[in-house]
């Protein structure tokens, strides 16, 4: 099941507001070494010649995931382990329930540290939309985001990524998106913390559109992160009807990019993705000055999720050494 889909299908889990017992500033007791290091992780990276770095996102994994044969739990030691990758993007689907449970998220960090393993991000999803046009539906997305702000800060990560996903006409959509996210990333500023879009349906998956959401908005932590797959703005029982051009669109969203999405479905015999010209699509993102993670999505049928993995990390190396 695509992810866009799966979320559709999923009800809003609208709750109330709750701390995980940490300060907007300091961090949880118990926090992350990552968070401690982060900093020290960075600079380590970027001093390295490779022109951008290699992050896995977890719904690479979601089929193994919700067939029960790997925990939300493992997914640093399997990232390690399996794909030598150091740095991970949760998707929140996976502890939905977890979010202000420091006993698990202490877990979190454990796994983390004891693999040497960077918790860069939370994709998260099933908890209302920024773009609604109903003033109190976006006040209760806004509320519910926030316990997933303290999350990401108490597990070190730098960024959450949310939906601007709203019904109306491409205006007033555009009006509450500006104040949905607006509002969201002024109450993640004490944390340090960015709020990302992605392209992920509806009008989101318009460049032109998300990015001039972001222009107005005109707020350091707030941004995109480009997919290279999620352009498809509408869709029908038969598939997509309308999607825009991905290679337009990534190139209108990267001035506003801090994490970028290396969607993968299917490859060729060179190894090369037969939906994407990766090395375009590549071009486009270090044209723009972006040097930081490129996340492994594999959503592809084809091959199993631990292959298709390894062949988009494969790729990736390949156009990283093209470029050094």
């Amino acid at each position: 099941m695509k992810r866009r889909k799966f979320i559709r299908q999923s009800a809003y889990a609208l709750g109330g507001i709750g701390l995980v017992g940490i300060s907007a500033c300091g961090g949880g007791n118990q926090q992350s070494k990552s968070q401690k290091e982060n900093d020290d992780h960075s600079s380590a990276k970027t001093s390295e010649s490779l022109p951008f770095k290699i992050s896995l996102a977890e719904w690479s994994l979601h089929r193994t995931l919700f067939a029960g044969e790997m925990d939300n739990l493992d997914f640093a030691r399997v990232t390690r382990e399996e794909f030598e990758i150091d740095a991970i993007e949760y998707v929140n689907t996976f502890f939905k329930d977890k979010a202000k449970d420091t006993s698990y998220l202490d877990e979190l960090n454990k796994r983390a540290d004891d693999y040497g393993v960077y918790q860069n991000l939370i994709m998260i999803d099933g908890e209302g939309y920024m773009a609604s046009l109903d003033d109190k539906e976006r006040a209760e997305a806004i509320e519910n985001h926030i316990k997933w702000i303290e999350a990401a800060k108490y597990l070190g990560c730098r960024t959450i990524r949310v939906n601007a996903y709203g019904e109306g006409s491409i205006e007033d959509v555009k009006q509450a998106a500006i104040d949905g996210l607006g509002r969201l990333a002024e109450i993640a500023k004490p944390y340090d913390m960015n709020i990302l879009v992605e392209n992920h349906g509806g009008y989101s998956s318009n460049g032109a559109w998300l990015a001039d959401v972001m222009r107005q908005i005109n707020m350091d932590n707030c941004g995109t992160l480009p997919d290279f797959g999620n352009f498809c703005i509408e869709w029908s029982d038969d598939g997509c009807i309308e999607e825009y051009d991905r290679y337009k669109g990534v190139r209108e969203m990267m001035p506003y990019a801090k994490a970028v999405s290396a969607k993968t479905n299917d490859f060729n015999e060179e190894g090369d993705e037969i939906h994407t010209d990766y090395y375009k699509m590549m071009d486009i993102v270090l044209e723009a000055g972006y040097d930081d993670y490129v996340g492994v999505e594999y959503e592809g049928m084809e091959d199993d999720e631990f292959t298709g993995i390894r062949k988009s990390k494969a790729l990736l190396e390949k156009i990283q050494q093209s470029k050094m």
